[in-house]
């Protein structure tokens, strides 16, 4: 067996559940939470309207309450997944919109009260790559040496044409200053990429894939490309000016090529996103199983493995032959 793989518990690549049950013995579910954070693109700051994907709700999750405080939220949540899966550690994510878009003494005071939960044994903050001032990270930085945590930045693309046509309102330059500066301070970074973004080519998922691994980040999220009501997407999708993964095959041919040039000590925290509501395309995304199964039997009959490609850390006399 591949010395990757036996590393990974059998899997072909290094997933977030085998990490968890390495570090704290057993599995531990994430609880999701939409502490009221907004987003700078969009509420005029930079823009109003959001990335042209963006929902009205932030991508948050089907059981979150968000009109409930934080403490209730999580208590909620863990009752739903103790019940569901039997599981007795917890992370508290902050999921929705940009959750470092307050002051330090807000967030301060959130992550207390959600590592105060009986169950909670760590945080997770998803946030843009221009929202992390030093003052910020000084705080995330403080947090990360009494609890474990991840600091979720959303990259989605490396290249600055993909985040204009998005709507991104920042360029690479944020997201790598952003990476570099958390990783400074010894933060665990999580990066999220979206496979299939419009006039995105194979190759260019590929460059983001060394790109990011090249960066050192600690763990990343893919998700594909799809389509929800209420969003500029769905404009450009009804005008028949979007192509989508039609099936969760198509997505898998370009997942496992990313997968492939994806540095092996990173850690996959997700292989593909799922709709929770008003999904209008591809059909199969309600299911994210699907997409799974399809990178995994993909993998497998291809006897591949997360890294196989990869030449970040490789001196450049080996890769020329010298």
């Amino acid at each position: 067996m591949n010395t990757w793989i036996e590393k990974w518990g059998g899997r072909r690549y290094n997933s977030f559940n085998h990490h968890l049950k390495m570090v704290f013995g057993e599995k531990v579910y994430r609880v999701a939470i939409d502490a009221g954070f907004t987003c700078p693109n969009r509420d005029g700051l930079l823009a109003y309207g959001g990335c042209i994907y963006c929902d009205e709700a932030g991508s948050r999750a089907s059981y979150v309450e968000p009109e409930r405080p934080v403490r209730e939220q999580l208590q909620s949540g863990i009752e739903l997944l103790s019940r569901r899966y039997n599981v007795k550690k917890f992370i508290a994510y902050f999921q929705s919109f940009s959750n470092t878009y307050a002051s330090v003494e807000k967030l301060r005071s959130l992550f207390d009260e959600a590592l105060s939960v009986d169950g909670v044994v760590g945080v997770s903050v998803s946030t843009r790559p221009d929202l992390l001032p030093d003052e910020i990270l000084d705080l995330l930085e403080e947090f990360s040496k009494s609890t474990y945590l991840w600091l979720e930045i959303g990259v989605q693309s490396i290249h600055l044409r993909t985040l204009k046509k998005i709507r991104r309102f920042h360029g690479v330059a944020e997201i790598v200053d952003s990476i570099l500066r958390a990783k400074s301070r010894g933060i665990r970074v999580l990066a999220h990429v979206i496979l299939g973004l419009p006039g995105e080519s194979e190759f260019e998922i590929i460059e983001t894939a060394k790109v990011l691994s090249a960066l050192g980040i600690d763990g990343v999220k893919m998700h594909h490309l799809y389509v929800v009501e209420g969003t500029e997407l769905a404009k450009i999708y009804g005008a028949g000016r979007l192509k989508v993964f039609e099936t969760p095959e198509d997505y898998a041919r370009v997942a496992v090529r990313f997968i492939e040039h994806l540095s092996p000590e990173i850690i996959i925290h997700r292989l593909a996103g799922k709709a929770e509501k008003g999904l209008i395309a591809p059909k199969w995304t309600s299911n994210k199983f699907l997409g799974i199964q399809a990178i995994e039997k993909m993998l497998e009959e291809r006897d591949t493995y997360q890294g196989r490609l990869s030449q970040i850390g490789i001196p450049y006399r080996i890769i020329a032959g010298r």
